[in-house]
């Protein structure tokens, strides 16, 4: 999970790189991330492959330990992962070895790439923006990183009384799904506020789904429910 200089939350790195050494363990503390990343990896691969060719380069912002990483580069991605978090970056690379993918990564933030003057057709926050201090500095900054014509994909929790419900009190006290304290419900993102937010920022939110957890079939899938978790699209100008 990503945390920038200009929203940057130091309890937030902390408590990821706490639990880098866990990320890829299916039934541990990222359990939810392991059920929904082939989810929300193949809904935006769908919307890539539709504009770009394989072997588009990717950023994906707050890449923790690399789930939907390598699921793009998988696919066919030259994929940069970045995260503020050390330890869970570390944790990408160790997972990463021997793979022979077309995939990096980097210790640091969105605002240095920025500096840096980089620019990226394709760039991933995912379950990132909701803790981030600042989300519309956060999306100024990813937006600053999108080439023209370029996609951004971001997906967080809305903020409804079913996602206090089911995603903070049922995920991290009930079901312990989640270690308690991973969200904060004031946090979450209407769809609305989001589209907003890329406005301000000239970009088009053009696509949103929700994430929906199917509890007969234990798993996610893509519907129109968007109440809880939802995944969406923009673009920018051409």
């Amino acid at each position: 999970m990503m945390a920038t200089e200009t929203s940057a939350k130091a309890d937030e790195i902390a408590r990821f790189d706490a639990l880098a050494a866990h990320w890829w363990e299916p039934k541990g503390p990222m359990r939810p991330l392991h059920m929904m990343n082939p989810v929300r990896a193949n809904w935006l691969l769908a919307r890539v492959l539709r504009q770009f060719q394989p072997g588009v380069r990717v950023l994906d912002v707050g890449c923790g330990a690399g789930l939907l990483s390598e699921a793009l580069a998988k696919a066919g991605c030259d994929v940069l992962g970045l995260d503020a978090a050390g330890q869970a970056i570390e944790a990408a690379r160790a997972h990463a070895v021997g793979q022979g993918l077309t995939l990096s990564y980097r210790t640091g933030t969105a605002e240095a790439l920025l500096a840096e003057g980089l620019k990226f057709p394709v760039i991933t926050a995912l379950e990132v923006i909701e803790h981030v201090a600042d989300p519309a500095a956060f999306l100024a900054t990813l937006a600053g990183l999108l080439e023209p014509g370029g996609l951004l994909f971001i997906s967080t929790l809305n903020r409804t009384a079913k996602s206090y419900l089911v995603a903070k009190f049922g995920a991290e006290y009930v079901l312990r799904m989640l270690p308690v304290g991973t969200h904060e419900w004031k946090q979450f993102i209407t769809p609305a506020e989001l589209g907003r937010l890329c406005r301000q920022q000239g970009l088009r939110l053009n696509d949103v789904a929700g994430l929906s957890f199917d509890a007969l079939r234990g798993q996610f899938g893509i519907s129109r429910d968007t109440s809880i978790n939802y995944i969406a699209a923009a673009q920018s100008a051409a």
